[in-house]
């Protein structure tokens, strides 16, 4: 079972690349973030016409997240993190599909910081972790996938220091991640690839692919009960230089 997460920016802009990609890469369960379109506008027909099932929930213009299902629909469990019902931005989605458990998370990227949006950023990753001790305590199979907005460590973004003021690596932003962790979660990719520098994200400005100028912010992990059946973990980072793409590449992982 091949499960991935894909930060599309837009998905009806970006669907000749995710078609093209579901094409190739064959994935059984895709998570997607940042829509950008309201559920009206989702091209359901088109991903049901690769092969593929769908739950979504869209946000006009910004967010917006779905999970897909090769060849099976997702059986949708919630379409928004618990914690807040003030909070109706379009971030998270969960859905059962093929005996798991799979989530397709945006959590805020928290710019500029301090202030307002840093608090959100924080606050959205303390419901998670509320939410995400729920699965730990009933063993569960679980794949926590989406976009988290973080890179947890130095070998998760490229050699620089103007990120540095960014909301992306600070202290508390690694922290919170690595808080979540601790439950028992396990990085899919970084367990398969403990000393490599990888990246899923690279920013348009400052030519940034070309240089290899990366972060890996899209992130895969495996409730206890999954990690046995990890085969394989990767990035799709040559998505990354399409024509129109997305700043973001697929992640992914294969289970047993």
């Amino acid at each position: 079972m091949k499960i991935a997460t894909f930060n599309i920016n837009n998905i009806n802009r970006r669907l000749p690349n995710l078609l093209t990609w579901l094409k190739r890469a064959k994935p059984d369960i895709v998570a997607l973030q940042e829509l950008k379109t309201a559920d009206g506008g989702f091209p359901h027909a088109a991903i049901e016409k690769a092969g593929y099932g769908a739950v979504w929930r869209g946000q006009k213009t910004w967010n917006g997240v779905a999970i897909l299902a090769r060849n099976a629909d997702p059986v949708l469990i919630r379409n928004a993190l618990p914690g807040d019902a003030r909070d109706t931005e379009a971030r998270y989605i969960e859905a059962a599909v093929k005996g798991i458990i799979v989530t397709s998370l945006y959590l805020p990227n928290g710019n500029p910081q301090p202030g307002p949006k840093f608090d959100y950023k924080l606050d959205w990753f303390e419901r998670l972790r509320a939410h995400a001790a729920k699965f730990i305590k009933l063993d569960v199979p679980v794949v926590l996938a989406g976009d988290y907005n973080v890179a947890p460590t130095a070998l998760d973004i490229y050699l620089t220091k103007s990120w540095d003021k960014d909301a992306l690596i600070q202290p508390k932003s690694r922290a919170a991640f690595q808080a979540l962790m601790r439950q028992g979660w396990t990085d899919a990719i970084r367990t398969l690839h403990p000393t490599k520098p990888i990246f899923s994200f690279w920013d348009y400005k400052r030519n940034r692919w070309p240089r290899d100028a990366g972060l890996r912010l899209d992130h895969l992990l495996l409730s206890p009960s999954l990690v046995p059946r990890l085969r394989k973990a990767g990035v799709d980072r040559l998505v990354r230089r399409e024509e129109d793409a997305s700043d973001h590449a697929p992640a992914w992982l294969t289970l047993n």
